[in-house]
């Protein structure tokens, strides 16, 4: 196990990103420069893609994080049958819903039940399909809609902010289940779809398009939100919420109503829109 996957089982996870969150925030030029300039040139980010590529108009670093892209910079794939990808990144894994299990990297899974919070809400994806999707901190950051759904309920899981990374994926057992999470339920044409937003370390935040901030505070209890009968329908490839900083994106699918592009595997990088399924 590395230094940094051991030491993260130790580290104060909520205080830390509670300091990040302070960070990001920040309205100080200096420290936002200092941010947006390190982070720029560490991961490359490629700024030529954002709306506005000027590092210094943006007036925090969490502005420039979750920054909007250029029109025409990424297009739905134009099969009317395929699902999209929900964001920019890289392919942790996918594949089938085995036995009620979710893997998550060799030697680790978790349970459907244990990422929902509840057993009931994971039963309707009982052998259905998942793709974990891992966005790096040089990423795009909002995370939109593979097909047209109708919100029907949100529900925060609190829990743990372990790194997401590929080392603490491989060495963290049931990781994705542990970490704080909002698990989005929507009501499509093929029946249910959820995507899961997964916090992380230093994550110190998950917004939503239809209620702002969603995890500003770090709760102690499984917290329900009931949007039946709000009119809250987001279109196929429609933004529906962002990162205040990298992590990763669960899309679930139930069973017999779609099959992944074969050419997507783990590690895969992917973009936006790109085709993630297609509905049989």
């Amino acid at each position: 196990m590395s230094l940094l996957t051991t030491l993260t089982y130790a580290l104060p996870h909520r205080f830390l990103s509670s300091l990040a969150r302070s960070l990001a925030y920040s309205r100080n030029p200096r420290v936002s420069r200092w941010l947006i300039d390190t982070v720029t040139a560490k991961f490359g980010v490629d700024l030529g893609e954002a709306a506005d590529p000027d590092p210094r108009s943006y007036p925090s670093f969490n502005a420039f994080f979750t920054r909007a892209l250029r029109p025409g910079v990424r297009v739905a794939d134009p099969d009317p049958r395929a699902l999209l990808m929900p964001a920019d990144g890289h392919i942790s894994q996918l594949g089938a819903i085995e036995g009620g299990r979710i893997f998550q990297a060799k030697g680790q899974s978790f349970t459907a039940t244990e990422l929902l919070g509840d057993a009931t809400d994971a039963a309707p994806f009982a052998d259905g399909l998942f793709a974990t999707v891992y966005l790096s901190p040089r990423d795009y950051h909002r995370v939109h809609m593979p097909w047209t759904g109708t919100l029907r309920e949100t529900v925060h899981v609190p829990g743990r902010l372990f790194s997401v990374g590929t080392a603490a994926v491989a060495r963290v057992p049931r990781l994705f289940a542990r970490n704080e999470r909002l698990v989005c339920h929507f009501d499509t044409d093929f029946g249910p779809m959820v995507q899961v937003m997964v916090g992380a370390l230093l994550v110190s935040g998950v917004e939503t398009v239809w209620s702002g901030e969603e995890i500003p505070a770090y709760g102690d209890r499984i917290t329900r939100k009931d949007w039946r009968g709000k009119g809250i329908t987001l279109e196929r490839f429609a933004e529906m919420a962002r990162f205040n900083y990298g992590s990763t994106v669960i899309v679930l699918l139930p069973p017999g109503v779609a099959e992944f592009d074969p050419a997507l595997k783990a590690e895969s990088p992917v973009i936006l829109g790109q085709m993630l399924a297609r509905l049989k």
